[in-house]
């Protein structure tokens, strides 16, 4: 039986190095080499292809490679953020299999305020906020203080600081003309929910799991400091915002709690059409009351990540769910074409 052909598809870095933002793309990298190792043990054989600016040579690459299946590892250029979706869309425009959400999904989840929309809409709970797409009319806040300011169509905690949640007017103007003058319109600013912090890994394996839930555990006692995610805890080892937001896997929860966040996730994962992996994001009251933070149709797919760390759980290695994943992407390309063999390659 002839092996199947994989061609994995990254962003290339494109910000400079003295960047502030340099370090959430370079991860990606490591990330790339394991998927590879993982694929070519399981018997496929592997291309790399790296996107760059020009997104001819992503075409040109699929004619060349003609693969089964392209293992979608792209996020975005930096600096260009929409180009996540614009990726999956090309792929299904060539009818190339390939893992991962499709690009609905991507673009929905991109757009912070319309996805809070649409969990409202389920029924699902979020925080309130609003949307500012003008820096020169003041931002009237009528959620109370204090309020988280992002950037509305970022992610990977780009744009998040400690500067990011603020406690009155003043601090609020600031905040969104920081972000219109580096990330461009449109901000949203959200309540602030006190409480912990879950993340919700879930997958497509015969059927959709949710996999044990993790806490970030937010150690700093400064009074001063906001418990958040902020982009230097995210991406820079050794900073006091990393060191003071170690993850705990599993969380301590009740199981009530645990089955409820769950659920949620379930039907998040399902209104937001995503398909094979997705991380949902929590804050808990103290009361016990969730609000869902945000859905990630493309989280990190490295084996320290909380995705990875769950699969032992229901009986998958990383090695095995990144062949799965694969098998899942032909399987879909069956169902849609049944009297069509699928081609693996993007038409000459």
């Amino acid at each position: 039986m002839r092996s199947i052909k994989v061609l994995i598809v990254f962003n290339e870095p494109v910000l400079s190095l003295d960047h502030p933002d340099a370090e959430s793309e370079h991860q990606i990298l490591e990330t790339v080499r394991v998927v590879r190792d993982n694929l070519k043990e399981g018997g496929c054989r592997v291309d790399v292809h790296g996107i760059s600016r020009d997104m001819a040579n992503l075409a040109a690459q699929l004619r060349r490679s003609r693969p089964d299946v392209v293992f979608n590892l792209f996020e975005g250029f930096a600096d260009q953020g929409g180009t996540e979706a614009t990726v999956a869309g090309l792929l299904e425009w060539f009818r190339v299999p390939f893992t991962g959400c499709p690009q609905h999904t991507l673009s929905l989840a991109r757009n912070k305020p319309l996805t809070s929309y649409l969990l409202s809409g389920a029924g699902l709970p979020n925080p309130e906020f609003f949307v500012v797409e003008d820096a020169s009319v003041p931002a009237e806040n009528s959620l109370g203080w204090p309020v988280i300011v992002k950037p509305a169509q970022q992610d990977g905690s780009v744009g998040i600081d400690q500067g990011s949640v603020v406690t009155d007017q003043m601090q609020l103007n600031e905040r969104v003309e920081y972000l219109f003058d580096h990330y461009g319109p449109p901000v949203m600013v959200q309540e602030f929910i006190p409480g912990r912090e879950f993340n919700v890994a879930l997958i497509e394996a015969g059927k959709l799991h949710a996999l044990p839930i993790s806490e970030i555990l937010f150690t700093e006692t400064d009074p001063g400091y906001w418990p958040i995610i902020t982009y230097d805890a995210k991406w820079k080892p050794g900073s006091r915002e990393f060191e003071a937001t170690p993850p705990a896997y599993r969380a301590n929860i009740s199981q009530r709690l645990a089955d409820r966040l769950s659920r949620l996730s379930k039907k998040a994962f399902r209104v937001l059409g995503c398909q094979d992996y997705a991380r949902i994001d929590f804050r808990v009251r103290a009361s016990g009351h969730p609000y869902i933070l945000e859905v990630n149709p493309n989280p990190d797919f490295s084996p320290q990540a909380g995705l990875a760390g769950g699969l032992a759980t229901i009986g998958l290695t990383h090695q095995q769910f990144t062949l799965d994943l694969v098998h899942n992407a032909l399987a879909r390309a069956q169902r849609a074409t049944p009297t069509t063999p699928v081609s693996a390659g993007a038409p000459g």
